[in-house]
């Protein structure tokens, strides 16, 4: 069967064409420019010798030259291989030669990384600035984007990359499609008048598929934000009448504590959250200052990403991840693969049409990761009676203290319902006689005043002796990643 993701962009360029797709400050660019500029690039793919199938890589922030190139790749029947701009020259290199990349589009912004980490694997460079992506959307357009089968791969998304090299995702037209195109309307009432903000990167799963790939084939509007901040996201979503915000929870965090902004400013109708668990407290304050719901999900690089979400025709658990979407089942396993009774702990495990065909160039963490049909996520959690599920941390993250299990999330929720902790990461130590200790690293309040010895008094009242930290670090900032995700192996 063909199938092609491209296909999201030439339906809501056939409905819409002059309908905005996409803004960055005076930037604007309608669906039947970008459809253009795409069919422009593909063009000029083909021209420079790349064949179907072949792969190409984007070093680019979120600006309109990461969607112009990402569907003219897709046009050209090539596919996408999104990387993480802070990567450095060495690790672009090891990109590049991962994937057989046969080209590499890079923003000026990573001029230097791209440059040395493409002569290091032999890849040629493109610029991807205004002007450089502007040249090739010029060139002749393509007449009808590449028949890609609905297997073939579509984007390439690379993992962490916590223990070992990371892992290219490879993940396919129909896995990409059905997740963007069926199974967000489902869970959202996305209309084609409404306006996203594109704060998460678009080289991210979450950004890629939820905001950019979502609003392209609802119709609808997203403005970018090439780098999240407290202000500056407020201000876009005033100026653009931005309607649905999607965060991961440090941008809550930081929303939520910036207080010269102005609620009454924005018109936010809904809200999603993902990339980690949002703390309680986090979640309740934020929509009674905002008095705008969010709805959580799940979903990892591997399962294109959206696995379960919240959903409106059913009943809103606060701290959980809600239900598996259309089309997707889950469970939880135990470490024999063998299925645990609903309320006990083990491992979230995914199948549907959203689980990747593989790790490129990896068949034994394939077949590992894929064993008995299943994706195994790595993330422990809790299957409730209703069929809604619970997150409790992931496997790495858990610290076994004196032969108990202590989970992480479980102690970070604690911490902030404390009136002076802004931010929170509970991670183990080595400690000689118990193996590992608990140790809690937090953001105060300005001026709060709060001692290590008074935190760990509030929480031993609050936890089972073995499992509040009994070591305290404050620090100004937790270190985060390109989505604003709390870099656990870090602080470590």
């Amino acid at each position: 069967m063909h199938a092609n993701l491209g296909t999201i962009l030439l339906g809501s360029a056939d409905r819409r064409p002059r309908h905005t797709a996409l803004l960055l400050d005076e930037r604007e660019l309608s669906f039947a420019e970008l459809d253009r500029a795409a069919r422009g690039v593909a063009a000029s793919l083909r021209g420079r010798g790349l064949e179907p199938g072949d792969r190409v890589a984007l070093l680019v922030p979120n600006v309109p030259e990461f969607t112009i190139v990402y569907f003219g790749i897709l046009y050209a029947g090539c596919t996408v291989v999104p990387l993480n701009v802070l990567l450095s020259a060495p690790e672009v290199a090891y990109h590049l030669e991962d994937s057989g990349a046969k080209l590499l589009f890079a923003h000026p912004l990573f001029e230097k990384p791209a440059t040395e980490g493409g002569a290091a694997a032999a890849v040629p460079v493109l610029a991807a600035s205004p002007d450089g992506v502007a040249a090739l959307a010029d060139a002749e357009p393509l007449a009808a984007l590449h028949p890609t089968l609905a297997t073939d791969t579509a984007v390439i998304l690379y993992t962490s990359g916590t223990t070992g090299k990371p892992k290219g995702a490879e993940l396919t037209h129909a896995n990409l499609l059905l997740n963007c195109a069926v199974v967000v309307p489902k869970l959202i009432p996305v209309g084609a008048d409404d306006v996203a903000l594109a704060s998460l990167p678009l080289f991210h799963s979450f950004g890629q598929t939820c905001i950019q790939n979502a609003f392209i084939a609802a119709g609808g509007t997203f403005t970018l934000l090439p780098r999240f901040g407290p202000q500056e996201a407020a201000d876009v979503m005033a100026r653009d009448g931005v309607t649905v915000f999607a965060g991961v929870p440090t941008m809550y965090f930081a929303l939520l504590h910036h207080e010269d902004l102005d609620p009454s400013r924005l018109g936010l109708r809904f809200c999603m959250a993902g990339g980690a668990p949002l703390p309680v407290e986090v979640m309740k304050a934020f929509e009674s200052r905002f008095g705008v719901e969010i709805l959580e999900g799940y979903g990892l690089s591997e399962t294109s990403p959206v696995a379960s979400f919240n959903m409106f025709d059913k009943p809103r658990k606060a701290g959980s991840i809600g239900y598996p979407v259309w089309g997707v089942e889950m469970c939880i396993l135990d470490a024999d693969d063998a299925l645990v009774p609903d309320g006990e702990r083990g491992e979230i495990c995914i199948r549907g049409h959203n689980v990747m065909k593989g790790y490129l160039g990896r068949p034994e963490a394939t077949s590992e990761a894929l064993r008995g049909g299943w994706f195994h996520s790595g993330d422990i959690g809790i299957r409730d009676a209703d069929g809604s599920y619970r997150i409790v941390d992931r496997k790495k993250d858990m610290i076994l203290r004196g032969g108990f299990n202590v989970y992480p999330r479980e102690v970070e929720e604690v911490l902030y319902e404390h009136p002076d902790i802004v931010e929170a990461a509970v991670i183990g130590v080595e400690h000689e006689s118990h193996g590992e200790e608990v140790k809690a690293v937090v953001v105060t309040r300005p001026d709060s005043g709060l001692t290590g010895d008074e935190l760990i008094a509030w929480t031993k009242h609050r936890l089972a002796a073995y499992k509040y930290p009994r070591i305290v670090e404050f620090s100004d900032a937790l270190p985060k990643g390109p989505t604003g995700k709390i870099l656990k192996r870090e602080l470590k």
